[in-house]
This record gives C-alpha cells, sequence and structure tokens, in this order.
C-alpha cells in the first residue's frame, strides 16, 4: 500500500470493518463455531476486540453493548433467532483448533 496518512488509514480500517460488521450480519447462516474452525475468530471475538479498543480509549462500553454493535441486535435475541445446535463434527473441529482463550 502506498504512504498514506495516520487519519486515511484509521478511516479505509474502520470502512473495512463495518463491512466485515454487515456482511456477518447478512450471513447469519454461518455459525460462530464455522467461523471459529476456520478462521480462528467468530462475531463474539470481534465484539470482544471492540470492547478491548473501547476500554483501551476510556469509551464506556459494556460486553452486551460491544455485542450488539457486531450482532446488530440483543445476543440473546441472535441466539434464539440464527444459532443451531453445533454438530458432533463442528463441536470436535472446534476442541481440535481451539484457539487459546476461547
Amino acid at each position: 500500500m502506498s504512504e498514506i496518512d495516520a487519519q486515511t488509514r484509521t478511516e479505509l480500517e474502520a470502512a473495512v470493518f463495518r463491512r466485515l460488521v454487515a456482511h456477518l450480519r447478512a450471513r447469519t447462516d454461518v455459525q460462530n463455531i464455522d467461523l471459529m474452525n476456520l478462521a480462528g475468530f467468530c462475531r463474539n471475538c470481534l465484539s470482544n476486540w471492540l470492547k478491548d479498543a473501547a476500554d483501551a480509549h476510556g469509551v464506556p462500553m459494556t460486553k452486551d453493548e460491544g455485542r450488539e454493535a457486531v450482532y446488530g441486535m440483543p445476543y440473546g435475541a441472535w441466539k434464539a433467532q440464527f444459532q443451531t445446535e453445533a454438530s458432533a463434527e463442528q463441536q470436535a473441529g472446534f476442541a481440535a483448533s481451539r484457539p487459546e482463550g476461547h
């Protein structure tokens, strides 16, 4: 990438984050366990990272607020509407590739 100023870099990174979140909101068929098994992170990770960034900047944000920012609705509502039971194969894949801290 060519040299860009810090403000422009921040704006580009923010746009990418918003696009990723919008994509994940649209792909409710993709379960968090699928994301974890394939990529080592999921929607909950993103919401935790958002809260961590808020904490680092002294911006008040609860865990629930971070999750709602990523899911586009309260986490409990998303789970009730979209989350399915993980298959034995998904659970085994998660156990085999589970990153530290999950």
